[in-house]
């Protein structure tokens, strides 16, 4: 592909709304929390009650009460939440509303870690490693400590992973969530101890971090010598879907307003479901007694979805052991009861599902305003096969992620080692990419590297076998081609030569990273064709991959805002019809929160399904599968129905039919306010008896097989 022209941007000069006061449009209670003064502020906004517009204009309030923009700190939890926010300020105030301080927790920990880390012994250059590489250095240490050679069952890589990163989020010991979570390892518990003391070492020695150490050492940062320094540099901290952070972080914010006690958090108890990655609701719930002082604001009128939707899900909700009280209402009129339906199977229930949504859609509903939501992916798979063979067009949310595409990932390996040539993961998936070597050559190579005190020059020293010789030639060539465009780029000798790139430097200002994926592309697409099926959608991405590099005016820029905000999809999966503008939607309840439609459709409401067996033995678990549910039912605007199958023959279960059991989340409250509607049966034509069929006596047949005679 040709080389992008990068077009500069220009100054923006945006004005204020003209004579917009800032609680126009709000209702009383949105406006009650907007112009909150100074102390703590707890806003519990129900599902589609306006909780962004809020907090928006409570910024822009700041704002105009003379609160200097940049020393206002609002936390999302995606960057695009932050920046759509953060241009609605804008549109408010004016265009100095866009120096406020926007991002995820993530990303905020970066920059500050960038600006005091040195100061608290994290070297300058530290590069940040994704999920999929820290599972990597994971499985390094496990090797390295001989535990993947036992015979005996050890964990694999993401699942020790998976113990570190909720030790370190949730605070939780080791030997309590290998017996709630993987009591089959309990016995491993030393073990476990010891792999991660290994990783945290090679983490160190490496100058490597992980998103758990973004949030770690921020909150190290805060309480410790540089608290004072760093909380004084925010008036007011704004934080959004509070029900979603976990007690790292919410330790964050105590030392970040430590000082001045300044925090907005908005939230819903009631939408509180990423127990699984360490959230837990008891930062909500306890908000008023771990910041004294705060004021409640509730948010209770809906403007999405109907009354009679809004009624099944208050009821729903009202079961739940502890929550912050609040009751849905709408000023929109009429609207169907939601239905609740009876289908005798799965084929019955996934029959119904397709012919409501044809309806809907010859009533004048498009595709794409339909959403079909349950509690698993393998939930959906009879009813994907449906859609298929009926031919509608449908997308399901989830699968294959841009950065965990093996050929996005090998790519970034390339510039990952240039970026910080002690990452040994980084290493290791690029040496395994070239013909003629293998693992053992590979470990010899990265031994080589460490012995060389990780001077990246020392690779085309290495002693490569004959038969990777060729490759090692190739590879030694294009590392020192970009390491030379790299120190002529800083002006300096380079990042790992003695010099920092900044914005000073005159060269790193050429945007000459694009150009960089191109000659990293010129070894690596001839290995793409023959390592990968169905080259040309990858090459695709890797095109996609070039254009985005030529935004980054350095590497480490680049590395690290694919490492915190990752693309979310590769053109490598897909589902459904990709050549379809409307299409249906599949979801799980997890991945349709946030989001909404004229029409949803809740499947598989059935104990053991929805909720999940694993849950039924644990209160807070059953609790968060109740929040679950009610995410569900408040994603609708106009029609919801919740249908689920009396039988099923799944070999999950054995090899019989079951009677399932209706969600007991639907209780008899529930039910009185929802419309029961049964699935007629699918008409069976018999086949017609042939004329001159013969006339067989079966009764004499079973006798004559007892009979002496």
């Amino acid at each position: 592909m040709s080389e992008p022209r990068v077009y500069p941007a220009r100054d923006r000069e945006v004005a204020a709304a003209a004579g917009e006061n800032v609680t126009a449009g709000l209702n009383v209670a949105q406006a009650r929390a907007a112009t909150h003064g100074a102390g703590p502020l707890l806003i519990v906004a129900g599902a589609g009650t306006g909780k962004t517009r809020t907090l928006v204009h409570r910024v822009a309030h700041l704002i105009n009460t003379g609160i200097r923009p940049d020393r206002i700190l609002l936390l999302t939890f995606t960057r695009r939440a932050a920046q759509e926010m953060l241009s609605r300020v804008e549109r408010l105030v004016g265009g100095g509303g866009r120096t406020v301080h926007g991002g995820t927790f993530h990303g905020t920990a970066h920059r500050l870690l960038r600006r005091f880390g040195q100061r608290a012994g994290l070297g300058a250059d530290f590069t940040v490693m994704d999920q999929a590489d820290a599972e990597d250095l994971m499985q390094i240490a496990r090797q390295a400590l001989g535990l993947g050679d036992k015979k005996k069952r050890f964990p694999r890589k993401e699942t020790l992973h998976d113990v570190y990163s909720r030790h370190v989020n949730t605070e939780i010991p080791v030997a309590a969530l290998l017996g709630a979570e993987y009591p089959q390892f309990v016995e491993h518990e030393e073990a476990f101890g010891r792999v991660f003391a290994d990783y945290t070492a090679r983490k160190q020695d490496r100058n490597l971090l992980d998103y758990d150490d973004l949030l770690l050492f921020w909150a190290m940062l805060v309480e410790g010598p540089l608290a004072s320094e760093i909380g004084a540099l925010y008036d007011h901290v704004l934080v959004d879907e509070y029900q979603d952070t976990n007690l790292l972080q919410a330790r964050i914010l105590k030392g970040m307003v430590a000082a001045h006690g300044n925090i907005t958090v908005v939230g819903d108890d009631a939408q509180s479901i990423y127990g699984f990655r360490g959230a837990t609701v008891r930062n909500i719930l306890d908000f008023p007694r771990n910041f004294p002082g705060t004021t409640l604001v509730t948010l209770e009128e809906n403007y999405r979805s109907t009354q009679p939707i809004l009624d099944v899900s208050n009821t729903l909700i009202s079961r739940a052991e502890e929550r912050f009280t609040k009751n849905l209402y709408t000023r929109r009129t009429g609207g169907d009861a939601a239905w609740l339906v009876t289908a005798h199977d799965e084929q019955a229930q996934t029959r119904f599902v397709v012919d409501r949504i044809l309806e809907l859609h010859e009533d004048g509903i498009p595709l794409r305003e339909m959403a079909v939501l349950f509690r698993a992916g393998y939930m959906s798979a009879d009813l994907e096969i449906e859609l298929a063979a009926r031919r509608v067009p449908f997308e399901k949310w989830g699968g294959l992620k841009f950065l965990e595409a093996a050929h996005v990932k090998d790519v970034l390996a390339f510039l990952r080692v240039l970026e910080n040539p002690r990452d040994e993961v980084s290493w290791y998936r690029l040496l395994m990419l070239l013909p003629g070597i293998g693992e053992t050559t590979a470990r010899h190579a990265i031994e080589h590297l460490q012995g060389a005190a990780w001077a990246i020059t020392a690779f085309a020293e290495f002693p490569a076998p004959a038969r990777a010789r060729s490759a090692h030639t190739a590879l030694a060539a294009l590392l020192e081609e970009l390491r030379f465009a790299g120190s002529a780029r800083t002006g300096k000798g380079g990042r790992h030569a003695g010099g920092t790139a900044t914005p000073e430097d005159g060269g790193s200002r050429d945007r000459g990273l694009g150009r960089e994926v191109a000659a990293i592309r010129r070894l690596y697409d001839n290995i793409l064709r023959e390592r990968y099926d169905r080259v040309e959608p990858r090459l695709a991405d890797l095109d996609q991959l070039q254009v985005i590099a030529s935004g980054y005016p350095d590497r480490a820029a680049f590395l690290t805002a694919l490492a915190l905000e990752p693309p979310q999809s590769t053109q490598d999966l897909g589902f459904g019809s990709d050549s379809e503008d409307d299409s249906l939607v599949l979801s799980t309840a997890h991945s349709a929160k946030g989001r909404e439609w004229d029409a949803v459709f809740v499947i598989w409401a059935v104990d053991g399904w929805f909720p999940m067996a694993r849950a039924l033995g644990d209160d807070e678990q059953v609790e968060e599968e109740r929040r679950l549910m009610y995410v569900a039912l408040t994603r609708a605007r106009n029609h919801l129905a919740v249908s689920y199958p009396l039988n099923v023959y799944d070999t999950r279960r054995g090899a019989d039919y079951s009677l399932d059991q209706l969600s007991r989340f639907l209780d008899r409250g529930v039910r009185a306010g929802m419309q029961r509607v049964v699935v007629e049966a699918a008409p069976v034509t018999d086949a017609p008896a042939a004329a001159d069929a013969a006339i067989v006596d079966l009764r004499a047949l079973v006798k004559a097989r007892f009979s002496s005679n």
